[in-house]
C-alpha cells in the first residue's frame, strides 16, 4: 500500500469519526511489510476517554493483535498532524514512520508545538513524511466545526 493509499484510508475514518460527532482524526498502522494492522478514528465521545484518539486506538489494537508493546517496523498514518500524547505514545511503541496529511499548528507537536521529537529527552525518533492531500483532511475539519458552530 503506498503512502497515499494508507492516508486515503485514515481520511475514510476521518469521516467516519464526523459522522459519529467525534473530531475528525483517522489513523491507520502499517506493519513493516504494508499489511494493515489497524483503523480507527476518534472516539473520545463515545467512549468518554479523553485518550481516545485515533492513533492511540491504533496503536492499542496494533500492540493487542501483535502481542508485543513494541510496534518496530510500523507506519502510522494520520490524517492530522498528532498531539503531544499522541506524540508520546509513538515513540514508546518505537514505530518507525509518522505519515500525516495537514498540519495542525494549534494542536500538533511534530512541526508545531513542542516539537516532541526533536526534544533531547525524547527516545526514539521516527521518520516523519507528509503524503495525501492536506487541503482534504483541511476541508474534513473545517466542515465539522463550521456545522458545530452552526448548531450552537
Amino acid at each position: 500500500m503506498t503512502d497515499d493509499e494508507a492516508i486515503a484510508l485514515a481520511l475514510e475514518e476521518a469521516q467516519a469519526a464526523a459522522a459519529r460527532g467525534e473530531v475528525p482524526v483517522g489513523a491507520v498502522l502499517l506493519d513493516a511489510s504494508g499489511a494493515l494492522l489497524a483503523r480507527d478514528g476518534n472516539r473520545i465521545l463515545e467512549r468518554r476517554d479523553p485518550t481516545a484518539h485515533a492513533e492511540m486506538l491504533v496503536l492499542r489494537e496494533a500492540a493487542r493483535l501483535l502481542a508485543n508493546e513494541r510496534l518496530t517496523g510500523t507506519t502510522l498514518y494520520v490524517s492530522l498532524e498528532p498531539c503531544a500524547m499522541c506524540a508520546g505514545a509513538v515513540a514508546l511503541a518505537r514505530v518507525a514512520r509518522v505519515v500525516f496529511a495537514a498540519e495542525d499548528p494549534k494542536g500538533g507537536a511534530i512541526l508545531h508545538g513542542p516539537r516532541f521529537f526533536e526534544q533531547p529527552t525524547c527516545h526514539h525518533r521516527p521518520r516523519i513524511a507528509r503524503a495525501g492531500d492536506p487541503a482534504e483532511a483541511g476541508r474534513i475539519l473545517r466542515s465539522f466545526f463550521q456545522a458545530r458552530r452552526i448548531q450552537a
